[in-house]
């Protein structure tokens, strides 16, 4: 039986708003049971019905079209010059302007296109709503957000044979471009169809680098030039200094010459705040830092060996493996060795001896990563073996705040440019560490598994919000971290200079406590030395006094006469010819040596 119920509207209602209103039920029809239908049914008894707790979903895959994207660059040339006029010429140029300014069809074109670019530049100045104001101030609130990080991209090394991601450079100018240093390692093992490129990436595209830099020898370190962004200087693994201008091609504007550059691989470079903004210096495990003018590399414009006798002797030398240079401190710079000691050097010093200030000592290998925090320059990180350390300036002796042991060796770490109280570490089983010691210094605030293979490289954004990691198999990776993370906190300089005056106290305190009991273990056991002397003297008898007088006395005299023949024999001359003592000489002596000793006995007595 079919049901129909026909809704009908006028004509002139149609299109009108619909006012819905509450109203009670209406029952529009009523079907009264039929029993004889029973008849048509079998009753199922048991009756057997499957359930299924879970949800059903269905599974199926979908493999997307990667999208290639490529950057292209447009030629701008001014035109619309008649045929016959030289743009060039000055004179020319002016008349046939003046000329066409008079013209009235030129104006009316004018007026209206006036108005059209008056239009737009209005929308171009319209407020944007979502436009934070609040940029500059250093105090935010403190988010309950729980520490994270999570990958943005991917970028691989496109070589077959893949090589280490050694050392990362954020572009200056937005931060949308990171140049990544390719180089092995393991030097003895590296292949011979090894390839010897580095590229330049932009983030936002992982398919293809944007730029290849295209080295005579595998670079180990790479370094953009903050002021220039179109200058980037690297150091080679044969201890040449190379740089590139982006604008001329992949291939290096010049190079530093072979008998005048390092001759162990370049770990650091640095640029230097300078007028020209071409000086940098470089750091290898040669045992040298050199200064160069990428204007004119045939020979560097200084030179520091980091010997610690001071001398200048190359072959005593610590070998440099990282550099450290604030700008605030333009005359100060320090270098971690692979040695373990950091060297504190001063380049306005008039000697090479008086370049060298102090060392500090507290690793037990290589310092594979030495910066000064951006907020408290007296304060600097270093990384090396299992644990990372912060150190001050005024204490030498040990740091004042250390990490704990790990059980991965720490491969580099860099502070947040944002949070004073924030670093960062990587570690050889792919580990990356976020350390907030303001949260807590025993372990880690977050700690994220990056990649399977061994982490050797990281780099921070400027605002703090991004980070990059360079790994053993050429694989970098692009990280967003939590806001909590690189916004500052409240009160949070102040708290983080309290807590490092505090451990530097500390230190200090400990120091003068260490030093005042080696002082005193020293005078006691000088004393005590002293006493078992005297004991021992007093105990001897006066026949052992006579004859240990004696022979102290004959031991003297043939010393005296083998030195004078020796002296005799190597000056060609003829030997001397030593008397023996007579009798009476041996009386008078003997009678001297009885009257001695007979002075030290009533002593004794």
């Amino acid at each position: 039986m079919e049901i129909v119920y026909v809704y009908t509207k006028k004509r002139s209602e149609f299109g009108r708003q619909c006012n819905f209103s509450d109203r009670p039920a209406e029952l529009h029809v009523d079907i009264l049971p039929d029993h004889s239908l029973a008849a048509n049914f079998t009753v199922r008894d048991p009756c057997n019905v499957t359930m299924q707790c879970a949800e059903e979903m269905s599974e199926h895959e979908v493999n997307t079209v990667r999208f290639e994207s490529e950057s292209r660059g447009i030629n701008h040339v001014e035109g619309g010059w008649p045929k016959d006029l030289n743009p060039e010429d000055m004179e020319a140029t002016i008349r046939y302007r003046k000329k066409v300014e008079k013209d009235e069809h030129y104006q009316n074109t004018i007026l209206q296109i006036a108005g059209l670019m008056e239009h737009c530049s209005k929308q171009n100045n319209a407020t944007d709503i979502y436009q934070d104001f609040f940029d500059d101030e250093e105090e935010a609130e403190e988010s309950e957000e729980e520490p994270s990080a999570k990958t943005i991209n991917v970028f691989r090394d496109p070589n077959e044979v893949k090589r280490t991601a050694t050392s990362l450079s954020w572009h200056p100018d937005g931060n949308h471009k990171l140049a990544v240093a390719y180089s092995s390692l393991e030097f003895q093992k590296a292949p011979n169809d090894m390839s010897f490129d580095s590229y330049i990436w932009d983030i936002e595209n992982h398919n293809k680098p944007e730029m290849t830099l295209k080295p005579v020898c595998p670079l180990v370190c790479l370094e953009y030039n903050p002021k220039d962004s179109h200058i980037l200087v690297g150091g080679s693994y044969n201890g040449q200094i190379a740089y590139w201008d982006t604008r001329k091609g992949s291939q290096p504007v010049e190079m530093s010459t072979i008998e005048h550059s390092h001759r162990d691989p370049v770990y650091k470079v640095i640029w230097l705040q300078s007028k020209t903004g071409m000086d940098i210096f470089s750091a290898s495990t040669d045992g040298q830092v050199l200064w160069w003018d990428i204007r004119k590399m045939s020979e560097p414009t200084e030179r520091l060996v980091l010997d610690p006798s001071k001398k200048g002797n190359l072959d005593n030398a610590l070998g440099a493996i990282s550099l450290e240079f604030e700008t605030t401190m333009p005359t100060k710079f320090m270098v971690g060795t692979e040695q373990g000691p950091v060297v504190s050097c001063n380049r306005k010093a008039k000697t090479p001896a008086e370049k060298i200030v102090c060392t500090y000592s507290g690793h037990h290998g290589p310092i594979y990563a030495l910066q000064r925090n951006p907020f408290f320059p007296k304060n600097f990180l270093t990384v090396a073996d299992w644990t990372a350390r912060i150190w001050s300036e005024d204490i030498k002796e040990s740091s004042i705040m250390w990490t704990k042991y790990h059980t991965a060796h720490l491969l580099d770490g860099c502070w947040s440019p944002v949070r004073p109280a924030v670093f960062f570490t990587v570690k050889t089983d792919g580990t990356l560490d976020v350390w907030d010691i303001l949260f807590k210094q025993n372990d880690p605030t977050l700690s994220l598994k990056v990649c399977d293979e061994a982490l050797y490289s990281v780099r921070v954004q400027d605002n703090g919000r991004f980070l990059s990691c360079g790994s053993q198999l050429g694989t970098t990776t692009l990280l967003e971290i939590s806001s909590g993370l690189y916004r500052l906190q409240k009160n949070e300089k102040a708290l983080v200079s309290e807590m490092f005056e505090r451990e530097t106290k500390r230190e200090k305190i400990l120091e003068a406590r260490h030093r005042e009991m080696r002082l005193k273990e020293r005078s006691r056991s000088e004393q005590s030395r002293e006493d078992e002397a005297k004991e021992a003297y007093g105990e001897e008898s006066i026949e052992e006094l006579v004859t240990r007088a004696e022979r102290d006395f004959f031991d003297m005299l043939k010393a005296e006469m083998e030195k004078e023949r020796n002296e005799e024999k190597e000056r060609d001359k003829v030997a001397l010819r030593i008397r023996p003592l007579s009798d009476a000489e041996l009386e008078e002596g003997a009678t001297i040596i009885a009257h001695k000793v007979d002075e030290q006995v009533r002593g004794v007595r």
